[in-house]
């Protein structure tokens, strides 16, 4: 990563500036496999304390170890939706899981793809979008160039950091975020650490 440090930093003072702050990168990764999609899916449009509590009771509900889809499953929609699921991603959920159980979503595919072509096979599943698809790429595939400029932490950090007004469009995070190629992952994820320090990323 110090490649990574020296490249921002240099191309950018402000964000040289958040680097110091924060101090090292220490990003949170997760495996590349249909629990951690699930868990993308659970989270959207949630607080974190909610969907944490949503998920591990899905886990739970599933059985012990990490979430498949055959144990998935094995959970009926209807007591899905005691666990706190909404009748739309109990479907998202279980349609993703059907499709991997078949070999139609293949996740170790998914590994060896570009980012362009993962984006695509990953927003062509119901239930995933391009804010989950990014989310992916960036925290289980390990991708060092994705910028989620949808993201209204890191609109709301570039808000912050760079002086805007109102918060910036996606857009205009994109073109604040040229600058950052091909380290844009490691940029965001300071963005967001400069909003919570202590987040769990």
């Amino acid at each position: 990563m110090r490649k990574a440090m020296d490249v921002l930093k240099s191309a950018d003072p402000v964000l040289a500036a958040l680097i110091e702050t924060v101090g090292p990168y220490r990003i949170r990764y997760s495996p590349p496999d249909f629990e951690t999609l699930v868990k993308a899916i659970v989270y959207q449009q949630l607080s974190g304390k909610v969907a944490a509590t949503i998920f591990g009771r899905l886990q739970a509900a599933a059985g012990d170890g990490r979430l498949t889809s055959e144990a998935t499953l094995k959970v009926t929609p209807q007591r899905m939706r005691t666990l706190g699921l909404s009748r739309q991603k109990i479907g998202y959920i279980r349609d993703i899981a059907r499709d991997t159980q078949s070999g139609e979503t293949d996740f170790g595919a998914l590994a060896k793809m570009k980012d362009e072509e993962a984006m695509r096979v990953l927003t062509s599943l119901k239930g995933v979008g391009v804010w989950t698809a990014q989310m992916f790429l960036i925290f289980a595939l390990r991708r060092k160039d994705v910028l989620p400029s949808g993201d209204l932490g890191v609109r709301a950090a570039v808000r912050k950091a760079y002086g805007f007004e109102a918060l910036p469009t996606p857009s205009e995070v994109d073109a604040v975020g040229e600058k950052w190629r091909p380290y844009r992952t490691v940029a965001s994820w300071y963005l967001w650490r400069s909003l919570e320090p202590n987040a769990n990323l």
